[in-house]
């Protein structure tokens, strides 16, 4: 019996593949798109940290952002042969990592921004949500399963102390 394969994502990473196998993040203001096709048991997911750039033509598709991981997805898709509107999605992080933090300047909220970045791009291409964990003051850790959809996420609330073992 074979162990089922464990791929742990960066910021800007993406991993697609077929069942089996188990891919893991930690987010703060940063989005994380699981995508998983019911019959086929296809999927990925994405760890991205801003909702776009200005790319240019000749620049590679960096995962790092909202956009352009989403037309990695597109890619690997079609690399198998299926439809974006097949697949469910789930979709976690843009949390405020620094809640208490005194503001100066115009508010820039980065993980609000990635929440409605992500809404969209999934809208566009007919995907439905079927969860999502978006928000709130703290960060996950998420652990999504290729073989049958299934995501477990923890959530660390800002406001609550960590609990060190000893």
């Amino acid at each position: 019996m074979s162990a089922v394969p464990d791929i742990y994502l960066g910021i800007g990473d993406l991993h697609f593949c077929a069942a089996p196998a188990r891919i893991r993040t930690v987010l703060g203001s940063c989005i994380s798109i699981t995508l998983w096709h019911p019959v086929r048991r296809v999927g990925g997911m994405c760890h991205f940290m801003l909702p776009g750039r200005n790319r240019r033509p000749e620049q590679a598709l960096d995962g790092r952002y909202g956009d352009e991981a989403m037309a990695i997805f597109d890619q690997e898709m079609a690399r198998y042969g299926t439809r974006p509107a097949d697949y469910r999605a789930k979709v976690f992080g843009g949390g405020n990592m620094f809640p208490d933090r005194p503001q100066t300047g115009p508010k820039l909220d980065v993980g609000q921004r990635n929440i409605e970045v992500t809404h969209r791009l999934l809208a566009e291409r007919g995907i439905r949500i079927i969860a999502e964990h978006l928000g709130g003051d703290g960060h996950r850790k998420l652990i999504f399963d290729v073989s049958n959809g299934n995501a477990w996420m923890a959530f660390q609330d800002a406001g609550e102390p960590t609990r060190r073992r000893k």
